[in-house]
């Protein structure tokens, strides 16, 4: 990915209905959504020119808003439109692409009823989130200090920016120490979820994974379980305690930017990524691409 600062590049974002030149979509520093965290977003990509399961993520985006209790003003069939604008007018047939959404700056307080909504979306080539080379020998991840928080206590359906302030937390920490993640427990001590992406374990031909009733249930995890399903496996959504993790044998991470990436590593734990995680990644891989060029 280029090193070139993200707002000093060059390009097209839609903002707010029009297509701006990249280094113009600026917001005021008291807007709302930064000093309050009315924000809400999603992170899509684009294979081969479309953008895999885009009304989907544009359905979540929408529903985060109304779960922060606001309103975005564009359908979602218009936000698909604006979509496909961006990663048209960008030239890229592969790209990741980032919309959000957010309350301005015409009210600095808690309370801000009456701030405009704001809509961007930019599109920039982003490849697998983790190094290709290494991707199949299993990344390493440690054991995250926070933990997800009970949904009682926060809005954990929606894909708030403010949920992910104990991520970027948690993963730095995580870096410094030399993993690549960090996995956090939710808020009763049980398995959830990695920073930004779902976690899933395997033992005995049988798929793991912890239900998502406090953590997002991401587009790419519910895709994945398809597919499991699809090729028969067993798939076990369902309560997983720490002390269970030495008892797997394969462990893989799924996300929109990390798609379904193998884990060697979870603090003491080790893992073998095998056959099952192959074979998933590889139907992942051929679920992303445009039909035409997969059949």
């Amino acid at each position: 990915m280029s090193a070139t600062p993200f707002d000093q590049r060059d390009g097209w974002i839609w903002y707010d209905g029009q297509l701006v030149p990249w280094k113009d979509a600026q917001l005021h520093v008291l807007s709302h959504g930064l000093h309050y965290g009315s924000s809400v977003f999603e992170g899509e990509r684009a294979y081969g020119g479309e953008i895999f399961k885009s009304t989907e993520h544009s359905e979540r985006l929408k529903k985060s808003a109304q779960i922060l209790d606001f309103e975005i003003p564009y359908s979602v069939a218009e936000i698909d439109a604006a979509k496909r604008l961006v990663l048209e007018k960008s030239g890229m047939k592969d790209a990741y692409l980032r919309p959000v959404a957010w309350r301005g700056s015409e009210m600095m307080g808690v309370a801000a009823q009456a701030n405009k909504i704001h809509l961007a979306i930019a599109a920039w080539e982003w490849p697998s989130y983790f190094d290709p080379a290494e991707k199949m020998k299993g990344i390493r991840i440690d054991m995250a200090e926070y933990r997800r928080p009970d949904p009682a206590t926060a809005p954990s359906a929606a894909k708030a920016a403010g949920l992910y302030m104990i991520c970027t937390i948690s993963k730095h920490k995580a870096e410094r120490k030399g993993y690549a993640d960090a996995l956090m427990l939710d808020w009763q001590g049980r398995v959830a979820e990695c920073t930004g992406a779902n976690v899933f374990f395997i033992r005995d031909g049988i798929v793991h994974t912890p239900i998502a009733d406090c953590f997002l249930d991401g587009i790419t995890r519910r895709t994945v379980i398809d597919l499991a399903k699809r090729r028969g496996f067993e798939v076990a959504e369902r309560r997983i305690m720490p002390d269970e993790l030495p008892s797997f044998n394969e462990c893989f991470i799924t996300g929109t930017a990390a798609e379904v990436t193998p884990v060697s590593e979870i603090g003491p734990h080790k893992y073998q990524p095998g056959n099952m995680t192959k074979v998933l990644m590889d139907d992942y891989s051929a679920e992303v691409q445009p039909k035409s060029k997969a059949a």
